[in-house]
């Protein structure tokens, strides 16, 4: 500590007398209010705000509202020094530690400069999830080039972007405060929305200024001087080359591919400063591209009909015996046990896209693995979300309540429900039905619940609340605004996903976006557009020819410009890009923005909105991707079976196994959904999966016996598997048909 620092007054409310901006904010003096404070001190204070203007008090903290808190931190002791003027607070539940800013620096507690500068204790500090995959060998720190640790410590953080970027905290955090927000960014692939959101989390301080570089005085001059020179053959202007007259036929115009080089207006017979121009060598390099690209588009014309059949199959490895095209195509797109072998079935074809289905008839060996990867990337992003569901759940306390639904009104008893005066999130839930004809057996099947939030997901897709066919976004209905619905909505899917209810699976990217990012930052489609009449009007604006067809549909639209407040002049046939983009922004997300922020509100429920936040990637695979459809690899491997060594002789797990596959090829009068649902009370497997865990075991019963409340499938012991399949079938189409009736 400096001489200086010792002199200097001390900090009001921690009462230290150290001056280091980079730790503790800006230290000031007020001798006018007597008074010193560390900026962060003041913003990290938990029982302040700022209640004046700018220029009121200090940086809009009245001086009042200080004393005051000074007064209630000396109340308050250090959880760390033991000493008076702890005005920080942890906001953790239940938590009631208090801390000076500088002693929670050394303790390693977390401040976060956003929103409402929430401040967390050593113990309740957000933290960053490390895979056991990840490798801990250490690495370089990106900013100072030290080696950095991969281990979960709070010097030490990981870049929420690039997988394999690591830094150390001290590095961000001087690097955050010379770039300031408008720089601050990932120093790898120069991420800057989700890499700032990541590093606010975790308490890294952002300022609201320019970079640094940035105030230095005519720092950029040489930047600001614009290439004024004609360069044409052929200059016609009397006064020289260098001459620029604006708004006239001598201005100068840069070239709109490179910039370095110019002409005047009239020495290139440009009407107009709208009109595009290229000098000789940009339109000598493009002209070079284009024919390079017809040369090879000519050279594949020979091999692209091969006996009717387009064929883009890559050259065969030199290691394999070489086909004919045909006998290659014949093999790949016939044989069923090639379609095995990719886990793709004859008929799965037909559910893919049409962009997929094409890309398969052309190259079914590249398509399957492309297909087969794509799924097996889809696995991993939902057993990722899968497990953060699994640690929302520990929120949930065996206190029950009871939800009783009427399932020809779903929506209205479930809103009943939600809304009734001891209902708690946090609960455990139990379902009654009560327009049941056999009550006892409906209020014995433990799978009523899962019922229940499968009818209430699939209401809450096909209501007004939702526009679009599959993919949805939110619509405007004023009277479910008016009766808060959307929160509603919001919250009910959030209970359902952390109680084991189904992925809703039906939303758009662009509404999914605009949840976990922001609708400042998401740029809607026309794909996003429900109305077919808005659509209609905005493809006649998107597809004009000529800058007159143009302005004709626009004048043709004018009362629905003017109600979307897009109306701008149009002048150049590229202005209906702008005007495009500006009509998709209005309809899709500004025209929805109050039910946006309702139905965002909702999701917040047990903490559901700020992990998908944090995991986006995970949790689009639920919100946006419909469930996996159900095969018999997937029950197999939900499935755990325990058997006797005697039954292994009679082939139990065979049997089971024979049968799943008998079921999915068509080959039974069940499904492998009915047989989950006997099993488990559900049709589908729930995005966090099931507790406890299924299981098969053999046991010496006539029939099979579902066991929901424990989720376990009793078989019986066989001696063929034709007997075996008929009692399968026997039990489970009996109890479908009682649970039916």
């Amino acid at each position: 500590m400096s001489e200086n620092d010792v002199q200097s007054p001390p900090c009001v409310l921690c009462g230290w007398t150290d001056n280091c901006p980079e730790k503790y904010g800006e230290k000031r003096t007020y001798v006018e209010y007597n008074l010193t404070l560390h900026n962060y001190c003041l913003l990290m204070s938990s029982g302040i705000w700022q209640r004046g203007g700018e220029d009121e008090g200090v940086d809009g903290f009245l001086v009042e509202d200080i004393r005051k808190e000074v007064n209630r931190a000396a109340r308050l002791a250090c959880n760390i020094c033991r000493k008076k003027g702890a005005s920080i607070g942890c906001v953790a539940p239940k938590c009631k530690r208090s801390y000076h800013f500088p002693c929670g620096l050394q303790k390693e507690c977390v401040f976060q400069f956003m929103e409402d500068f929430r401040s967390y204790c050593w113990e309740h500090k957000p933290v960053q999830i490390f895979s056991d995959k990840d490798s801990r060998e250490p690495s370089q720190c990106t900013i100072c080039l030290d080696s950095v640790e991969h281990l979960p410590l709070y010097s030490v953080l990981r870049s929420p972007c690039c997988k394999n970027t690591w830094f150390h905290r001290e590095c961000l955090q001087y690097q955050a405060l010379s770039a300031g927000i408008f720089f601050f960014r990932c120093a790898v692939c120069n991420n800057k929305d989700k890499f700032q959101k990541e590093m606010l989390r975790m308490g890294i301080h952002i300022p609201e200024k320019d970079a640094s570089w940035e105030l230095e005085d005519n720092a950029y001059q040489d930047l600001l001087q614009c290439y004024q020179h004609c360069d044409v053959r052929r200059c016609l202007c009397k006064n020289g080359r260098d001459y620029n007259k604006p708004d006239s036929k001598w201005e100068i115009k840069r070239c709109q591919s490179c910039g370095s080089r110019g002409t005047h207006l009239a020495c290139s017979s440009l009407k107009s400063w709208d009109q595009n121009w290229e000098c000789i060598e940009c339109r000598s390099i493009f002209a070079k591209g284009n024919k390079c690209k017809k040369r090879k588009s000519r050279s594949l014309a020979p091999s692209e009909k091969m006996d009717g059949t387009t064929c883009l199959l890559e050259e065969p490895s030199p290691k394999l015996p070489r086909q004919s095209p045909g006998s290659q195509r014949s093999c790949l797109l016939q044989s069923p046990k090639i379609m095995c072998q990719n886990n793709l079935s004859p008929c799965s074809l037909l559910e893919l896209p049409t962009s997929n289905r094409e890309a398969i008839s052309l190259s079914p060996l590249m398509s399957n693995r492309n297909y087969s990867l794509r799924k097996k990337h889809l696995r991993v992003k939902r057993k990722e979300a899968s497990n953060i569901l699994e640690e929302l759940t520990q929120q949930i306390n065996t206190k029950t309540t009871r939800l009783n639904i009427n399932t020809e009104n779903i929506w209205k008893s479930a809103l009943k429900g939600f809304r009734q005066r001891n209902f708690r999130p946090t609960n455990t839930i139990e379902v009654k039905f009560t327009n049941c004809k056999n009550r006892i057996k409906t209020d014995s099947l433990i799978g009523s619940k899962h019922l229940f939030f499968q009818l209430l997901m699939l209401h809450i897709q096909n209501s007004s609340l939702f526009e679009g066919s599959s993919a949805k976004n939110l619509s405007i209905d004023p009277q479910a605004l008016k009766e808060n619905l959307y929160f509603e909505a919001g919250k009910m899917i959030a209970v359902s996903l952390v109680h084991g209810g189904p992925s809703p699976g039906f939303f758009s990217k662009t509404l999914f976006d605009c949840l976990v990012y922001g609708p400042e930052n998401v740029k809607p489609n026309l794909d996003d557009v429900a109305d077919a009449g808005v659509m209609q009007t905005i493809k006649k604006i998107k597809y004009s020819e000529s800058l007159s067809s143009l302005q004709s549909t626009v004048h043709d639209c004018y009362d629905f410009l003017a109600a979307a407040e897009c109306l701008r002049p149009i002048t150049a046939l590229g202005d209906k890009d702008v005007l495009v983009n500006d009509l998709l922004i209005h309809h899709v997300i500004k025209r929805i923005i109050s039910p946006l922020e309702s139905f965002r509100q909702g999701l917040k429920t047990l903490g559901l909105l700020e992990k998908m936040e944090m995991h986006p990637t995970a949790f689009s695979s639920l919100f946006c991707q419909k469930p996996e459809k159900l095969s018999a690899e997937a029950l197999c491997d939900l499935f755990t079976i325990h058997c006797s060594p005697d039954v292994n002789e009679v082939g139990g797990a065979d049997f089971w196994m024979g049968y799943l596959q008998d079921v999915e090829g068509g080959e039974s009068i069940v499904t492998l959904q009915d047989i989950l649902f006997f099993a488990t009370g559900c049709f589908s497997i729930p995005p966090i999966g099931f507790d406890p865990k299924p299981t098969v075991k053999f046991l010496p019963v006539h029939y099979p016996i579902g066991n929901r409340l424990l989720n376990c499938l009793e078989l019986p012991i066989t001696r063929t598997y034709e007997n075996f399949k008929n009692k399968m079938e026997f039990a489970i189409r009996n109890t479908l048909r009682s649970m039916r009736e």
